[in-house]
C-alpha cells in the first residue's frame, strides 16, 4: 500500500486573473485556452497518478465549488480518496491538519504532497521524480518544502533562505535557515545575487505523523479543531463535510506561520520543474507561447504594431493600434484593461467591486450548476432570456416561481418536462409554457446534451424566486443564487 498521498488545496479566490477569474468560478477551474485544455486543477490532478505509485488524491475546497471540483474528477477520470469541504476559510494550516488526520486513519506512515490547485509545471515528470526524492527525507521524520530557484528579483514571491546542507546521504536538500517576507525591488535583487534564497513554493512534502506532532506543540487548538471537524463530518453525495462549529474553532493561519518558520524539522529542496504560480496576468504572459513581438492571443484579435501583449478575448474582435505591454482581456460582461507592470494591482480593483455590489467579481453571464449551466442572453426589466444547458441523466429540482412565467424552446435533445401532474416529452422545436406559481421541472433522459431557450416575464426575474420541493443536490438557497 502506497504512503503517499496527494493533498490538493483548492480553495483560491484568484482574484488577479479576474474578469477570467470570478469568486463562484476561481482561477483553478479556467480553461485558458480552449474548452478541450486542461485547467490548472485538472493538471494538477493528472501530476500525481496512481500508474506513479501515489494514492488517490484527498481535495480540500469550500462547498460553492464541490461542484466544480467533481467535473475535474470525472474528466480526468480519477476518484478522489476524499473531498473534504471546509464550512468556513481557515488558510492552509488547518486544511493541512485535516489531511494528516485522514491520511494517518488510513495509514500510519502516510506523507503528504501538499499542492496549490492552481500552479503551473512545464516539467511534470521532473516534478513527480522531486516528489519521490523529498519522499525519502520525509519518511525520515523531516518536513520538505520546494523551493524554486529565482530567475528575476520577483517581489510577489516569500523567498526562503538557504541553511546547511542536510546531511546522511541526501546530495541537494538544505535545512531552512529563514523565511523572508515578500521583499522590495532592492531587496530581491540581492536575493537574486546572493545565490542562497529560493521561492517559496508552497509545495509541501510532510511526514504526516510529524508535522501533527510539531503542529500540536506549537498550535495545539488546529488539531483539536480539524480532529473534531472530521469525527463530527456528515457524508452528503460523496462530499466530507466538516463540522462547521469544529473546524471554526480553529485559527486563521498558513502552515508557515503556524509551523515551518518555527519547526527545526523543516527542509529545503531546490527544484527546477518550470513552476509558475500564474499570480497575475502577467505571469500567464510569462509562461505562454508568444508570437515575434512578445505577444499572445486567444481568441480574435487584429495587432498593429503592438509588442509584449497579452490579449484574451471570447466574442468580439479586439483590435490594437501602437500599443506595448498591456493586458487585454475581454468577456461577455467585463472587460479589463491594464498596463502589464500593474498587474498585481487587479486583486484590488475586484475588492472595489466587491464593497460596491457589482456582481461582476461574483459570476460570469454563464452561471454553472450541477446540472449544466445557465447563461443570460439578454435582460429588460421584465422579461430575461437565458439559454439552459442540461447534462445527459441530469434534471433540475421540483420548483415554483412567485412572479414570473417561464416558455421553454428546446433547439437540442429532448426534455422531460413535468407541469403541475403533467409529464411529456419535449422535442427540438417544440414548447412548453409555465404560469407563474406552476410546479414544474426539467430533465434530461437523453445520452446527449439538452439545451433550450428560457423566456422569463414577470414583475421579479432574480433567481431567488424559486421555492424548491427538495434539492436532489442538497444546496442551500443562498447557493443557487
Amino acid at each position: 500500500m502506497s504512503t503517499l498521498y496527494p493533498v490538493i488545496l483548492s480553495g483560491g479566490s484568484g482574484t488577479r486573473l479576474w474578469p477570467l477569474s470570478r469568486a463562484m468560478y476561481p482561477k483553478q477551474f479556467i480553461r485558458f485556452h480552449d474548452d478541450h485544455s486542461a485547467s490548472f486543477l485538472g493538471a494538477t490532478l493528472m501530476r500525481l497518478t496512481a500508474s506513479a505509485g501515489f494514492n488517490a488524491p484527498i481535495l480540500l475546497c469550500n462547498s460553492d465549488h464541490r461542484f466544480l471540483v467533481r467535473e475535474e474528477l470525472e474528466r480526468a477520470g480519477i476518484d478522489a480518496k476524499a473531498v473534504i469541504l471546509e464550512p468556513v476559510a481557515r488558510n492552509t494550516a488547518p486544511a493541512i491538519a485535516v489531511a494528516a488526520v485522514a491520511a494517518l486513519r488510513d495509514n500510519p506512515a502516510a506523507i503528504l504532497i501538499v499542492m496549490p490547485s492552481d500552479h503551473a509545471v512545464k516539467n511534470e515528470q521532473a516534478f513527480v521524480d522531486a516528489v519521490q526524492r523529498a519522499s525519502v527525507i520525509a519518511a525520515t521524520g523531516k518536513l520538505v518544502l520546494f523551493g524554486i530557484k529565482p530567475d528575476a528579483p520577483h517581489t510577489g514571491y516569500g523567498y526562503i533562505r538557504q541553511g546547511a546542507a542536510l546531511k546522511g546521504g541526501t546530495p541537494g536538500a538544505f535545512l531552512v535557515d529563514a523565511f523572508v517576507e515578500k521583499p522590495d525591488a532592492a531587496t530581491a535583487e540581492t536575493y537574486l545575487k546572493a545565490g542562497t534564497y529560493t521561492w517559496n513554493s508552497g509545495i509541501f512534502v510532510l511526514n504526516a505523523r510529524v508535522f501533527l506532532d510539531e503542529l500540536n506543540r506549537l498550535n495545539p487548538e488546529i488539531v483539536a479543531a480539524a480532529t473534531a471537524a472530521l469525527d463530527r463530518a456528515k457524508q452528503d453525495l460523496g462530499f466530507t463535510r466538516l463540522d462547521e462549529h469544529a473546524f471554526a474553532a480553529a485559527p486563521n493561519i498558513s502552515i508557515d506561520y503556524a509551523v515551518m518558520e518555527k519547526t527545526a524539522q523543516a527542509v529545503m529542496l531546490p527544484v527546477d520543474v518550470g513552476w509558475n504560480d500564474v499570480g497575475s496576468w502577467a505571469s500567464l504572459w510569462d509562461i505562454a507561447d508568444r508570437d515575434a513581438h512578445d505577444n499572445f492571443v486567444q481568441g480574435d484579435a487584429v495587432l498593429t504594431d503592438t509588442t509584449g501583449t497579452y490579449v484574451h478575448s471570447e466574442k468580439s474582435l479586439v483590435a490594437t493600434i501602437g500599443v506595448r505591454d498591456l493586458i487585454i482581456v475581454d468577456t461577455p460582461d467585463a472587460l479589463l484593461v491594464a498596463d502589464k507592470a500593474r498587474s498585481q494591482d487587479v486583486s484590488a480593483l475586484v475588492k472595489t467591486l466587491r464593497t460596491s455590489g457589482r456582481r461582476e467579481q461574483e459570476q460570469h453571464l454563464r452561471n454553472l450548476r450541477p446540472w449544466g449551466f445557465f447563461e443570460t442572453l439578454s435582460l429588460s426589466s421584465r422579461f430575461q432570456v437565458k439559454l439552459l444547458h442540461v447534462k445527459p441523466g441530469q434534471k433540475l429540482s421540483l420548483q415554483m416561481h412567485h412572479h414570473r412565467s417561464e416558455h421553454w424552446v428546446v433547439v437540442q435533445g429532448t426534455a422531460k418536462v413535468v407541469v403541475g401532474d403533467k409529464e411529456q416529452l419535449v422535442r427540438e422545436n417544440e414548447s412548453v409554457y409555465i404560469q407563474a406559481t406552476q410546479w414544474h421541472r426539467l430533465e434530461n433522459p437523453g445520452k446527449l446534451p439538452l439545451e433550450l431557450i428560457e423566456v422569463q416575464l414577470g414583475s421579479y426575474l432574480g433567481e431567488d424566486d424559486i421555492l424548491r420541493d427538495g434539492d436532489i443536490y442538497n444546496r442551500r438557497p443562498d447557493e443557487t443564487k
